[in-house]
């Protein structure tokens, strides 16, 4: 955590991010598309394009707020694209939010007390005793969002493709091991046991400042809790301020997070994720992906004049 006074994101930085899905359907089959970034102030869209083939959709926005597509699949195979070239600034994670002090329950916005109630995946109701014995002592606010990031970094151990769908907060802590999605219910359920608004979010992390010698590139979830009228990142997969986030969707946890939820015969058989700084005005949207264009992957950051 680390914030300091409040000022206007200066984007400095730019990023292509978007997917590849492809959906292999017998018989008859829908899905919810949750994959466009919502509006945020650490981001502007540049340029951004999503093809669906022209199957049949409906467009809406949850109770979260974030925008979905509903589209009706084809027999055989569909494929989805989705690609954006949005600015961010090179400011790290809550660098430009201010000092603040937690709200009691009583004194928060109605709209967010959802954000406080156990939930499907971060259930909070089991993990109170642990919680309230491992960071009862740390002064409420801030230094406890902190300190529970910090725990779970050094305690719970990352593996890559171990993340089941059924799994929830409390069944990570007892095994031990996780992938960025249980780290973030781990974050979100014992946030939520001290009655501080935690909500589950995912998106795109490019490895600006940050080299990552495994190069995968795939959606990335993390939490986000509320003190003092702001909501402030939290992120125990790596516990370091990180550049370059770009909201996709938030909600009470994995449920309101998914890329995709499907219903009825469909398979999704091809996966390709991509969010990586590019410099200005060389890539577009729908340009071949080259990743000989990367500028991050580095401890150094390339910044370039302000948008």
């Amino acid at each position: 955590m680390n914030p300091v006074s409040v000022g206007s994101p200066c984007f400095d930085v730019t990023v292509r991010i978007g997917c590849n899905l492809v959906y292999e359907v017998t018989g008859s089959a829908s899905l919810l598309l949750n994959a466009e970034p919502r509006p945020d102030r650490g981001h502007r869209i540049v340029a951004e394009t999503l093809s669906a083939g022209g199957l049949p959709e409906q467009r809406f926005h949850d109770s979260h707020g974030n925008a979905v597509r509903r589209l009706r699949l084809a027999p055989g195979t569909n494929t989805i694209r989705h690609d954006a070239i949005v600015a961010v600034t090179s400011r790290p994670d809550n660098a430009d939010l201010p000092p603040v002090t937690p709200e009691t329950p009583a004194g928060l916005p109605a709209e967010l007390l959802r954000y406080v109630l156990p939930s499907r995946y971060c259930d909070s109701d089991k993990l109170a005793n642990f919680a309230w014995q491992q960071f009862g002592q740390v002064t409420h606010g801030l230094p406890r969002v902190d300190a529970i990031s910090a725990w779970l970094h050094r305690n719970v151990e990352y593996r890559y493709m171990s993340g089941r769908a059924d799994i929830s907060a409390w069944e990570v802590l007892q095994r031990g091991y996780g992938v960025c999605r249980d780290f973030a219910h781990l974050a979100v359920a014992l946030n939520r046991t001290f009655n501080l608004p935690a909500r589950y979010v995912t998106g795109h992390l490019p490895d600006i400042g940050f080299p990552d010698p495994e190069g995968h590139m795939d959606f990335h979830a993390y939490a986000e809790v509320y003190v003092g009228g702001q909501w402030f990142t939290t992120d125990a997969r790596f516990h370091v301020p990180r550049i370059g986030r770009i909201k996709v969707s938030c909600g009470l946890d994995a449920v309101d997070g998914a890329f995709s939820t499907i219903f009825g015969g469909a398979t999704l058989t091809h996966f390709q994720v991509w969010a990586y700084q590019v410099p200005r005005g060389t890539v577009g949207v729908g340009d071949p992906i080259d990743f000989s264009r990367r500028l991050d992957n580095q401890w150094t950051v390339r910044t370039e004049p302000a948008y």
